[in-house]
């Protein structure tokens, strides 16, 4: 008999605490970390989160109030529960070597004790700590070693976004940064896909993630991963990442590379795609020298050999959210959840005449070719993200 299978998504961020005390800036309000996991449980159905933003101190007291109101458990094997919802504590970082840009790396601890020690040793290296992704003033070797000496996790964000990321804006190489040896895995972002990233030689020994990077509710899940473990801790997400004892990532969930909002190359003045050569240096539209590069043309000035998926990557599939299913409003998702129960029931399980019957036929026909990987899209980029074509 198989192992289980959970769903899991890494990448939360909290944008307030319940006493109004700003954490992501870019965040929305109700993003407080008992909102997120009652979020993940009860409607998204997600059994493993990453919250981004547990190194900050009252995000760590609102945790332990948790604990000690018998809101929330303490898993032995690392991480913080909510009935079957398991949350990992994370934090993103923002690095800077010298002749490099900025990039952005997420660190995982297995407890709030571990995650706390390391609260401390950032707040000797960064401006503010109780506010996310601030800029570590440490070398990058410094804080692979500490968060080695920690028992924790290193994973690169977003790799290849053109803002704050390794490939987007920081090297041509990832292995001219970063220890490689030590990262637990890397997370493609919204904009890319396994075939995508799998044009880079380096990258055929990490395990692939894909995440929500949710700074809003709806937009919890969004892309997620499907994990073979014996249950929801932080002991055994480490054994799916490193792909032994038959733990694995099964399965990547993400958009469609071409929903993405920096999929292809856009001009910043008219707003049409830069589909010409990128040589060209002004837009084909307008004239404008002023362009975001996307994610697909910097992969082909980057990958070094072509598409090969090595054996270890698991299938990865289109996802299309229920947000971005055409005239899918609050209203009907709200029955569908009545009906359902999650989310991830809706999107998964739920046969499509008893969708049908609870929403219309044409909503239920297009969760039904989401399914299929039938959707037609309007490709993004940037910063503006694609859409589904109605069919």
């Amino acid at each position: 008999m198989s192992k289980p299978t959970i769903f899991a998504d890494l990448h939360i961020h909290i944008g307030r605490t319940k006493n109004n005390l700003p954490v992501k800036i870019t965040a929305a309000k109700n993003m407080t970390f008992e909102q997120i996991v009652m979020e993940s449980y009860h409607r998204k159905g997600i059994e493993l989160i990453g919250i981004i933003d547990a190194h900050s101190p009252p995000v760590q007291e609102e945790i332990q109030e948790g604990i000690q109101s018998g809101l929330f458990r303490e898993h032995p094997d690392g991480g913080i529960c909510y009935q079957q919802t398991t949350c990992l504590l994370g934090v993103e970082i923002e690095m800077k070597e010298p002749g490099s840009g900025e990039y952005h790396l997420l660190v995982y601890l297995p407890t709030l004790g571990q995650m706390k020690m390391f609260t401390k040793w950032l707040a000797k290296h960064m401006k503010n700590v109780q506010l996310s992704t601030q800029r570590l003033y440490q070398p990058v070797e410094a804080l692979q070693e500490k968060v080695a000496e920690l028992e924790g996790l290193l994973i690169p964000a977003h790799i290849f976004t053109p803002f704050k990321s390794v490939y987007g804006s920081a090297a041509e190489r990832m292995g001219g940064l970063l220890d490689l040896s030590q990262l637990a895995g890397v997370e493609l972002g919204l904009s890319s896909d396994s075939s995508m990233a799998d044009q880079l030689s380096e990258l055929q020994s990490l395990t692939f993630l894909t995440n929500s990077d949710a700074h809003s509710i709806p937009k919890i899940g969004r892309e997620y991963n499907q994990i073979q473990v014996k249950e929801a801790s932080f002991h055994e997400f480490r054994l799916a990442l490193q792909r032994k004892s038959g733990r694995k990532v099964v399965a990547n969930y993400g958009l469609n590379p071409r929903l993405g909002k920096y999929y292809r190359t856009r001009c910043l003045v008219c707003g049409e795609l830069w589909r010409s050569d990128l040589a060209q240096s002004r837009c084909p539209y307008c004239g404008s020298e002023k362009r975001v590069k996307g994610v697909y043309e910097r992969i082909l000035e980057l990958k070094d050999q072509a598409m090969r998926h090595p054996d270890h990557r698991p299938p990865y599939i289109h996802q299309v959210p229920l947000e971005y299913i055409p005239k899918l409003g609050k209203k009907t998702l709200e029955k569908l959840l009545k009906a359902f129960g999650t989310e991830m029931n809706i999107i998964h399980h739920v046969e499509i005449e008893e969708i049908a019957k609870v929403a219309n036929p044409m909503i239920a026909k297009q969760i039904g070719l989401a399914r299929e990987q039938r959707l037609k899209f309007e490709e993004g980029g940037g910063g503006k993200y694609g859409r589904v074509k109605r069919t």
